[in-house]
This record gives C-alpha cells, structure tokens and sequence, in this order.
C-alpha cells in the first residue's frame, strides 16, 4: 500500500482546505495544494499552480463568502473524495446553494489534482 490515504488524514486534509477557502485565508493555500497542483471544476479551464490557484480564490470567484458542509469523506490508495453542501452568497449578492462532490488525487499528504463535480442536470 504505497500511498494509502488513512482517513483520519483525509478527514483533516478535506477540514483545512474548506477551513482555508471559507476563512478566505488564501495565503495558505500551499498548506493543503502542492505547489504543481491542478484544480478542474465546471465553467474554468484547468487552474494550475499555486499561484494560479491563489489568484481564482481571491479575484474570480464568484463567490463572496459562504461555508462547505461536508457529510462524507471517503480514502483509497492515492485518492480522497468528499462529498456536501455549499452555501454562500455570489460577489452580486444572490443566494448560494448547492451540492458538490470533489474527487483529491493527494500524495505527500497534500492535493496534487482536485475535481469537483456539482449536482445539476446536464444530459
């Protein structure tokens, strides 16, 4: 088992990055992403880098503040997946709400590629 995930470090690894994003605490972004990190998620192009990272965080984001409830964390070999809810406000003010599910590919116990997947309807 090379690079199992146990879950007990899934669960903190998956606490910090959502403590670090609804904190708005940007700058320490690199204590959870590896430097070379690549973030997929719907409607950007891939995000890669950490500064990358930091500069859609603090400047293109849509979203102006909220909170991620996170209801499931899961951990394989390499792999962490958690699954919850946001909710916020948007940078103009209308309401947040809505359900996601983030695959981690981690190694050194830190997200080296991270997707996220939101429930809506799409074919």
């Amino acid at each position: 088992m090379g690079n199992q995930v146990p879950l007990d470090e899934a669960h903190a690894l998956v606490r910090r990055l959502f403590e670090i994003i609804d904190g708005r605490d940007f700058g320490a972004l690199g204590e959870v992403f590896a430097p070379d990190a690549v973030y997929e998620r719907p409607g950007y192009e891939p995000l890669a880098g950490l500064e990358r990272l930091t500069t859609f965080y603090r400047d293109e984001r849509i979203i102006i503040s909220g909170a991620h409830q996170v209801e499931d964390v899961a951990s394989g070999e390499g792999v962490v997946i958690s699954r919850g809810v946001f909710t916020g406000k948007s940078r103009d003010g209308a309401d947040l709400n809505e359900r996601f599910a983030d695959v981690y590919r981690v190694e050194g116990g830190k997200i080296r590629h991270r997707t996220t997947y939101f429930f809506r309807a799409a074919i």
